[in-house]
């Protein structure tokens, strides 16, 4: 070998010993961290989105699922992992609420993840049995309002979305209601149907199967517009009055630990655009009631900082204690 190849040689392994992590990404498969159990609407969201996104990148992608302790696991997974775009985390509205919920956690929900970006949303529904004498919102608002605190509303474990919905719901609507916790969404779907509660605010797509069989009846959705597959469910907005400006709803999206290069969330963000872009994808989390959705990392930034500052509000007025 002359002496000018070899100098070119060594200045090709020079650049390439420099050039930033972000260049070869991805490398390897990625993960990403669940804060829920396998079988959910979030976990089957991730998994329809990953799945897609696997393809388009040429990499698997891999779900860990980690429930419990209102996503302090899975957060502090990914918060300690290293920042090069392999290791994502599914943020939601229970990362918003953990924020308020609880009073010391191992990170930083803003400040130690970058969003990258929503991946979709939901709706969360007012439902009843399908022979309740309620037959409208209008009428669990006037029921509500004849019997102060006696109409009993069902939803999941205490500090959940939709029980904070359910207690954004009652203030808004200025009425007192008992909300009765259950551990899941069998149980709240069995204690409604057997008349224990009078109502549920539960997420839709849980209950679609109990809807489509006449068990149950939604009376509304929460969030800003009439769901797709149920155009004759209205919103909650719909009722006027103070109840006008609701809107509330459920949402997915994933962001990576902070530090991760600008480039590499760049390059995320873009794939993922195109993902949920995909008719086919998109008609795969409809079947979910899920609304494929994206956004730019800054927007998705911009919502969960909202969403902090909401639930920590209401979890101040219904005097949920921090834990």
């Amino acid at each position: 070998m002359n002496g000018v190849k070899r100098r070119d040689v060594l200045i090709c392994a020079a650049a390439s010993a420099i050039l930033p992590a972000y260049a070869a990404f991805p490398s390897r498969l990625l993960r990403i961290v669940v804060p829920f159990g396998p079988g959910g609407i979030a976990d089957l969201t991730v998994r329809t989105v990953g799945e897609a996104l696997g393809k388009r990148i040429g990499q698997s992608v891999v779900v860990d699922n980690r429930p419990g302790a209102g996503g302090v696991t899975a957060g502090d997974i990914v918060a300690h992992a290293e920042p090069d775009g392999h290791t994502l985390l599914l943020v939601s509205n229970g990362t918003a609420v953990s924020a308020g919920l609880f009073s010391k956690l191992p990170f930083d929900p803003v400040k130690d993840f970058v969003p990258v970006s929503l991946i979709g949303t939901f709706d969360i529904a007012i439902v009843v049995a399908e022979n309740s004498k309620l037959h409208t919102l209008a009428d669990l608002l006037a029921a509500a309002k004849a019997n102060p605190g006696k109409l009993n509303i069902a939803t999941v474990n205490v500090g959940s979305t939709q029980h904070l919905a359910a207690e954004l719901f009652m203030t808004a609507a200025g009425i007192r209601a008992q909300v009765v916790p259950f551990n899941g969404t069998p149980a709240v779907v069995t204690a409604l149907r057997g008349g224990e509660v009078d109502a549920a605010v539960e997420i839709l797509g849980p209950l679609q199967s109990q809807l489509d069989a006449k068990a149950l009846r939604a009376l509304a959705v929460m969030g800003g517009k009439r769901p797709g597959g149920m155009p004759q469910v209205p919103t909650v907005a719909e009722s006027g009055g103070a109840l006008r400006g609701f809107d509330v709803s459920s949402w997915n999206g994933l962001a990576a630990p902070a530090k991760t290069p600008r480039e590499v969330v760049q390059r995320l963000h873009a794939e993922l655009e195109a993902v949920l872009a995909d008719p086919a994808v998109r008609q795969r989390l409809a079947a979910l009631s899920v609304e494929a959705r994206s956004s730019t990392p800054e927007q998705l930034g911009a919502l969960l900082a909202s969403e902090i500052r909401r639930w920590s509000d209401v979890i101040a007025r219904a005097g949920i204690p921090r834990q």
